[in-house]
């Protein structure tokens, strides 16, 4: 395709990304969540919109099926973003991740001790890396969904896991006790596109740039 395709995840990053795209003179025609279209129009015969899973917005960018993206900082973490040019924190879509236990572990008395920890968590590599920072033995768990279910099934002593408002880990009975790093949404781009379609590209990119900087 000539034109500009950007990628998006449904959700919040959508929803948080529209009043970027509208500032950029983008406005998709479709609302994802209720059209079973995954390519989306937009207002502007050049310019259309992929709706694809979340971790799939790197892999679409860094490929050439995409010239454009956005993903949080933790999936560009978690499953690369080699190849991508990362020109803008949004500020969008934010979070902590975050290590939660159930209420009444001591988990800072556990690491002082030495004990070896068995942590669940969908972001193995972060939570590898995080560990191994601190000098902290870890069994890492993979898993893809319901992370709180794991301390409360006995299949975990601990999670690593995105924390919005902390809600669902105090229904749970769970407490963040250790905090990772703070999690936003970035614009990414493929960096041949930003060569082959700077003329296309550069007003989008200034745009959305002017926006968040205000």
């Amino acid at each position: 395709m000539d034109g500009i395709t950007i990628a998006l995840s449904k959700g919040r990053i959508f929803d948080e990304t529209l009043p970027l795209l509208a500032a950029a003179g983008i406005e998709p025609l479709e609302n994802p969540e209720t059209s079973r279209r995954l390519i989306l129009p937009t207002n502007r015969d050049n310019v259309r919109v992929l709706i694809v899973r979340a971790t799939d917005t790197p892999t679409y960018v860094q490929y050439g099926a995409a010239d454009l993206g956005v993903a949080g900082k933790d999936v560009l973490l978690e499953h690369g973003s080699d190849g991508l040019y990362q020109p803008i924190d949004l500020g969008i879509a934010r979070c902590r991740m975050m290590v939660a236990v159930p209420a009444g572990f001591d988990y800072q008395r556990a690491v002082r001790q030495g004990a070896r920890l068995k942590v669940a968590s969908k972001y193995l590599n972060i939570a590898r890396e995080h560990f191994a920072a601190k000098g902290v033995h870890v069994d890492l768990i993979k898993l893809y969904g319901s992370m709180e279910l794991a301390p409360l099934a006995g299949l975990a002593d601990a999670i690593v896991d995105l924390v919005s408002t902390g809600s669902t880990l105090k229904a749970n009975n769970l407490v963040a006790c250790e905090h990772i790093m703070d999690i936003s949404s970035r614009l990414i781009v493929n960096q041949a596109a930003l060569k082959l379609k700077r003329e296309a590209l550069a007003p989008i990119l200034d745009a959305i740039a002017g926006v968040v900087q205000r």
